[in-house]
This record gives C-alpha cells, structure tokens and sequence, in this order.
C-alpha cells in the first residue's frame, strides 16, 4: 500500500478522445438540464447574448487552463499552476475555491439525478448515485472513461431528438428568438454567469493532467475540442427550447426541455428526456468526483489537507483516499441539504478558480499578444463572479475567506516562534 504522503504517480493511460468524451460529460450533464431556465429567467430576451458571453469568458480560461496544463502536466490543475507561477498561496486559494465549489456541484448534480428518477425519494437515490460512482472511480481512470463515453452518447442522442422535435413542429416560432436586453444588462450579466457553471467542466481534462498521454500535446487540443462541441450543442438546444417556449416560459421552467417537447406537441418523448436528463447529471456528476479527487490529491502532497489522501492505489493507480473521502462528503450532503442554489455558488467559487489561472497565464509569456485573452478571462471572471445572485456572492465570498483564514492560521501554526 503506498504510504500517505507519498510521491507516488497516477498511471498515464488517456489519449485524446478519452480527455475530449470526459470534457464533454461534464459540461453537457450540467448545464443544458440545469442552467437554462434560470438563465432565462435572469436575462429574458438577453438569454442568448448571455450565452454567449459565458462561451467567451471560457474560452479565454480554457486557453489559459491549456497552456498551463501543458507547460504543468500533474495532478491538480490551477491549484498547481497557481503554486507554480504565483506563489504557494495563490496556489491553495484555486484549490480551496475548486473544491468546496465543486462539492456542493456534485451534491446539486446527485439530487439532479434524484429529482428525475425518483422525485418523492430525491435524496436516497442521489446518495445511492454517489455511492456507484465513487466505486466506479475507485476501479480505476479507464473505468470512469468508459463509462463517460456511454453516457455522453446517450445524452446526445436525447437532445437532437429534442432539436429535432422542436425546430420540425408547428409550435416552433422564429420570432421568440428575438435577441434584446429584457433583463437589463445585470440581468445579462447574471445569466452569463449561470451559464457559465455549464461550461466549466473542461477543468477536468486539465486536473487529470498526470493520467493523459502525452500532455504537453494531447491536452491543449482536447481542451478547446470539448469545448467546441458543448457551445455547438448548447447554441442548438437554446435556439430550439426558445423558439417553442419563449424566454417568459423558458425562465419559469421547472424541467425545460420536458416542457418544450411537451408544447411541441410530442409528450410522448417526455419520458425520455427525463431518462436523458438523469443520465446526464450521472455524467457529470462522475467527472466532477475525479477532478475534486485529484485536486484533493494535489493539496495532500503538499500538506494543504491531510497527508494521508495523498495515498495512490497499489493495483487501481487512483487516489484512492481522496476518493472514498469526496464521496463521503458528497453523500453526506446530498442525504441532508437542499442544494437548489448550489449553481450560483459553485459559479462563484469556479470563477474565483479561473481568475487565478488567467492571472497564472498571464505569467507565461511577456508579449502583449499572448497576455491579451489571460486579461479579457480574468476581468471577465471577476465581473461574472460578481453579478451573481447577492446570495451566491456572499456565502461564496465568506467561504474563500474562512479558506485563507485557515491558510494563515496553518502558516502561523507552522512557522518556528
């Protein structure tokens, strides 16, 4: 058994598509079932323009997250790059911000899962949820890939089935995608922001930096991929719920995409989007238990958290204590709370994640032309952060600072007297 604290390393076994298919199961799981309607509801006939504003923020940090992932190629991501160009505690902060932010994300996504299978017993089946997949991440990386493969083309069968629905019926308006600022330019703002909880998830590509093939070419291509496809994907279901609902409707949606194949005419379908929508929040939710493991993993070797998850698994190559311990966790809070504002709150803590590596890319390259999309990322991420909801904004900025307390009470409780 490898001994906590260890500098044991992961095992490098995913190629190009396995990095792109993992990406992609964490952002198509949690933003086109669970950002939509309240984007819509925040900005109205600006939904689409916030939508697009998200896609340019993360394309500015996924060109960072890319660069730095493959000048870094470790377990981590920014937590690392981070520590690596701007300081041990620039570093810790990113770590903080993505793991407690991505925790309550895989706890919003376990009950996302039980809301669409069992709705009277959400909070059951959402920890049986986080029970399986926490298994299948322990059995090992090629395990979880494959199973993410699965999942990605079950959910992309399910919503061109509701393009194709909803642009082909009779319901189907052009003049509902009429793009305005009905929401004001806050409202905007906000939505971009939401929807940028959507887009986050190629952060896993790079976190599993120390398990790809070849990192220093595989992961800068895989990153911009994954994010490609999802902005192609979400424009198309965007522009089809709109075009039946309405951005009125789309906002007070409980299930949107249920409800518009439902106006479309098609109720019959409503079953399956339901099926697709559970299995994509599986998706998701099984990329976001590895990258917090291994980021888990990047702060135990350096003694941030408890050496002892730094632990790597003699037979499966997983970080195997980190794991069990994010399960648990996870499970605890989706057997106990109620997480439906976890999306304004993983925003914030995922925003703060990403302006630490802009700012970290900013640091690569002096020319003014390699520094011009880390600056648009990290104004960019500093503006969205803000323009969430008051209560995201707040509970988000009490947690990073109850982290950086605990960073200065670690650093004064290790410092010789």
């Amino acid at each position: 058994m490898t001994q906590p604290g260890s500098s044991a390393r992961l095992r490098r076994t995913l190629g190009l598509g396995d990095a792109v298919v993992i990406g992609l199961g964490s952002m198509i799981g949690a933003g086109v079932f669970a950002a939509l309607a309240p984007a819509a509801a925040a900005a109205g006939s600006g939904l689409l323009l916030g939508l697009a504003l998200a896609a340019l923020v993360a394309y500015c940090n996924a060109m960072s997250s890319a660069r730095l992932a493959a000048r870094y190629p470790a377990s981590g991501g920014t937590y690392v790059y981070g520590r690596e160009r701007l300081g041990a505690f620039w570093g810790y902060l990113a770590g903080w911000s993505f793991v407690v932010g991505k925790t309550a994300s895989c706890a919003a996504m376990a009950l996302t899962v039980g809301a669409y299978v069992w709705p009277e017993q959400a909070h059951a089946v959402a920890v049986a949820a986080v029970v399986a997949l926490t298994a299948v991440n322990y059995g090992g990386i090629q395990k979880s890939a494959w199973l993410t493969r699965v999942i990605v083309a079950v959910v992309l069968a399910v919503l061109a089935s509701v393009v194709v629905v909803c642009l082909g019926s009779g319901a189907s308006d052009a003049g509902r995608l009429d793009v305005g600022t009905s929401g004001g330019v806050g409202g905007m703002l906000q939505a971009a922001g939401l929807l940028f909880f959507a887009f986050a998830g190629y952060a896993r590509i790079a976190t599993l930096g120390e398990e790809v093939r070849d990192p220093a070419r595989t992961i800068p291509r895989a990153i911009p991929l994954a994010l490609g496809m999802t902005l192609v994907v979400y424009v198309c279901v965007a522009v089809a719920v709109l075009s039946v609902l309405g951005a009125g409707a789309l906002g007070r949606a409980a299930a949107p995409l249920a409800d518009a194949v439902r106006a479309a005419g098609v109720p019959g379908l409503v079953p399956v989007v339901r099926a697709g929508a559970a299995v994509a929040a599986l998706g998701s939710l099984l990329a976001l238990i590895l990258g917090v493991s291994r980021t888990t993993l990047a702060m135990a070797r350096d003694r941030h958290l408890p050496g002892a998850l730094a632990a790597v698994h003699p037979r499966f190559q997983v970080p195997h204590r980190a794991e069990l311990a994010v399960g648990a966790v996870v499970a605890v809070l989706a057997a106990t709370v109620d997480v439906r504002g976890a999306i304004g709150f993983s925003s914030f803590g995922v925003l703060a994640y990403y302006a630490v590596a802009n700012a970290s890319a900013w640091t690569l390259d002096p020319a003014p032309t390699a520094r011009l999309l880390p600056a648009v990322g990290l104004v960019g991420c500093v503006v969205l952060a803000f323009a969430l909801p008051v209560t995201s904004v707040v509970v988000g900025a009490g947690v990073l600072v109850a982290g950086v307390l605990a960073y200065g009470v670690r650093r004064w409780a290790g410092s010789p007297r």
